[in-house]
């Protein structure tokens, strides 16, 4: 298994590390990883590698077998050696935005209290997809709550659970098309707020800001219908 530097410091920008393995598809395999490899609707990482004086653009980052993770060069190149120390340089500014869009769909989510059917966060745009037959009236006004969120500057913080106890409390699982991973015995389970002060707390992977102020102010975009039951919401960022 690969062990998940993100998963200790998501505000990690560089680190080393040792190649393990080489995939067949040319990916390369470390002992540690940096970058968050696609999943749960938030793209890899990118960034480089370098090592003895060569450097290595890295295109996306993806899960392997066995806990694996990958790191997919931009363009077919010589690797470093299974065995070689290097270091690894993340695109911080891409990083930074995935994890500021990613909390602030969180909050979109508590704003608008529906099931989630899906979800796809980018650079630019992000959104999700809402079990809602109906459009809401006051997109103004979920644009305000929102931001008040935002403005309120809430810690982001995580807990672990065991698969047994989110078995007994499915009301944490906001998602209706992508179920929490679950198998490794623990789950993760990312917070907004505090004790009383608490606004959303579900099972979730990926990367996010230390405190909800860090997002920036969140534009409310287009709402389009996507099948009978379905719309999809889109958030910028300023």
């Amino acid at each position: 298994m690969t062990y998940p530097l993100f998963r200790d410091d998501a505000y990690l920008a560089d680190a080393d590390g040792t190649v393990t393995a080489h995939t067949q598809e040319g990916g390369i395999v470390l002992d540690r990883c940096l970058f968050y490899p696609t999943g749960g609707g938030q793209p890899g990482d990118s960034g480089a590698v370098t090592w003895n004086g060569h450097k290595l653009a890295i295109a996306t980052t993806v899960k392997g077998a066995g806990g694996e993770i990958v790191l997919v060069p931009a363009e077919p190149a010589t690797l470093p050696p299974v065995g070689t120390a290097l270091f690894q340089h993340l695109d911080w500014y891409r990083r930074h935005r995935h994890m500021r869009m990613h909390t602030a769909l969180h909050l979109l989510s508590t704003v608008i209290p529906l099931p989630v059917s899906g979800g796809a966060i980018g650079e630019t745009k992000s959104r999700l997809d809402f079990d809602m037959p109906e459009a809401p009236q006051d997109k103004e006004g979920l644009e305000d709550l929102l931001n008040e969120a935002v403005d309120r500057d809430l810690p982001v913080t995580e807990e672990w659970i065991t698969d047994e106890e989110l078995k007994a409390n499915r009301s944490l699982v906001k998602t209706m098309s992508v179920a929490p991973p679950t198998g490794a015995g623990r789950v993760r389970l990312v917070r907004i707020g505090e004790g009383r002060h608490q606004i959303d707390l579900q099972p979730c992977g990926g990367t996010h800001v230390a405190r909800t102020g860090e997002i920036g102010t969140v534009r409310l975009g287009k709402i389009e219908k996507k099948g009978r039951q379905n719309r999809r919401v889109y958030i910028t960022l300023d």
